[in-house]
């Protein structure tokens, strides 16, 4: 199917590439317009409409409509043009519709493809139910909305993917310093007694060798890393760009459909382009989303218990890092946060009581929900769990997750919202019909 040039849905973008200045126009001057006079059935732009004094105090009136009424303005000749186009045959008109295949038909579709059928007739013949415009409505907001859903979802996954590349580069930026500062200790150390001569020397030596700590560093694994990278991100951002085309394309098709409910013919255009264009983003869809959120392969089980355990694990939360290292949370009397590696061994754990529930922050970071004592925050570095800040919650804490910036905490009646500097932005959802709701 063809395309209409429109961007990706935002109205005013649809305005700009529609719709000109009728007053600038006349003045062989193309100036988008802003606001439409259903009386004069003209265009103005911000400038021109300043004159507009045709029907007095305009802005008293409820016309002319800005672009926060762009469903009153009239279809654009652009768009009607579209419309009556032939996707196939971008040189003819639609004059006819096979009701046998549901097709749109120009001349030279009939004669090439339905020349057999027996129900291709012109549009004025063709009667639709008035419900057809409701329904369609219905089902281009359920398109758009899922367009939307794979679009933020993979976002999500790129932003998460550019996250755990920029900690793992932080981390070789850090191990590259303490290698140099090492050097450079070592060579303080061996040179205290040395002469002017040597000395000079050694500076040469010096340099030579961070030289090659940086050269090793940028041509290592950051560079490895970041082509990786590049690599992962192409099949994201081609989704992206798909689903922002195909909202750009239906949008327009739509507003289309209900400026022209009640002009026949292109009603019917509009209607069926738009399911057309319809089928094609649920193909697309199907195939690059599904609404599960996984399917499982296979099961592997591991044994995750220490000597220092009391009774059988009980694993509340597990967060994947992106090294392939694991984080597990041993809850209810062994209260141990564990980190796994990627054979899923136990290399580390730290113990705290009680222990209710834990979440990623960033790829190297956890925050773990400790009841009546609030939130404690640990970092995975160099295979080791490092405690670090703690922050003293107004609620207790039994059950947390992170999304964007925030940390969404639950007590046993109540759901907060809160900053990460621990401080209370709203309670979201109260139930106090029982202890635990």
């Amino acid at each position: 199917m063809a395309t209409f040039p429109v961007s990706s849905g935002a109205e005013e973008n649809v305005v700009d590439k529609e719709y000109c200045c009728s007053i600038c126009k006349e003045q062989n001057t193309e100036i988008n317009a802003t606001f439409y006079c259903k009386n004069c059935n003209k265009f103005f732009c911000g400038q021109c409409i300043n004159s507009h004094s045709k029907h007095g105090l305009w802005f008293n009136k409820k016309s002319p409509y800005g672009k926060d009424k762009i469903m009153k303005w009239p279809l654009s000749k652009k768009m009607e043009n579209y419309l009556l186009t032939c996707d196939i045959h971008k040189d003819e008109k639609l004059t006819k519709f096979c009701q046998d295949h549901s097709r749109l038909c120009c001349y030279t579709c009939v004669v090439l493809d339905h020349s057999r059928c027996t129900q291709v007739k012109v549009f004025s013949e063709v009667k639709r139910q008035s419900s057809d415009v409701k329904k369609m409505s219905v089902r281009v907001s359920k398109t758009l909305s899922r367009l939307k859903k794979l679009q933020s979802y993979r976002e999500d996954n790129r932003r998460s993917m550019q996250g755990s590349y920029a900690e793992f580069e932080r981390n070789k930026v850090k191990t590259m310093r303490l290698n140099i500062q090492s050097f450079l200790v070592q060579c303080d150390d061996t040179s205290m007694n040395e002469t002017f001569q040597n000395v000079e020397y050694t500076v040469d030596e010096i340099r030579q060798k961070v030289n090659l700590l940086l050269t090793e560093f940028e041509n290592g694994s950051i560079k490895e890393q970041k082509e990786e990278l590049t690599l992962k991100q192409a099949p994201l951002i081609s989704v992206i760009k798909t689903c922002i085309r195909h909202h750009g394309e239906l949008l327009p098709l739509h507003e289309a459909m209900q400026k022209v409910k009640y002009q026949p013919e292109l009603s019917l255009i509009a209607h069926y382009k738009c399911l057309d264009k319809i089928q094609q983003c649920e193909i697309y869809m199907n195939e690059n989303f599904s609404d599960e959120l996984f399917s499982v392969k296979g099961v592997s089980k591991y044994k995750v218990r220490i000597f220092r355990d009391s009774v059988t694990c009980r694993i509340n939360a597990v967060c994947a890092l992106p090294d392939g290292q694991v984080l597990v949370a041993d809850c209810s009397w062994n209260d141990k946060v564990k980190l796994l590696n990627q054979q899923y061994q136990v290399v580390s754990h730290w113990g705290v009581s009680p222990l209710c529930d834990m979440c990623l922050i960033t790829p190297s970071e956890a925050a773990v929900a400790l009841g009546d004592h609030g939130v404690q925050f640990i970092t995975v570095t160099q295979s080791k769990l490092v405690p670090g800040r703690r922050l003293q919650l107004r609620q207790d804490c039994y059950a947390i997750v992170h999304h964007k910036g925030d940390l969404f905490i639950c007590s046993n009646t109540a759901l907060y919202k809160y900053s990460l500097s621990g401080t209370l932005v709203c309670r979201l959802y109260e139930d106090t019909s029982a202890s635990h709701t």
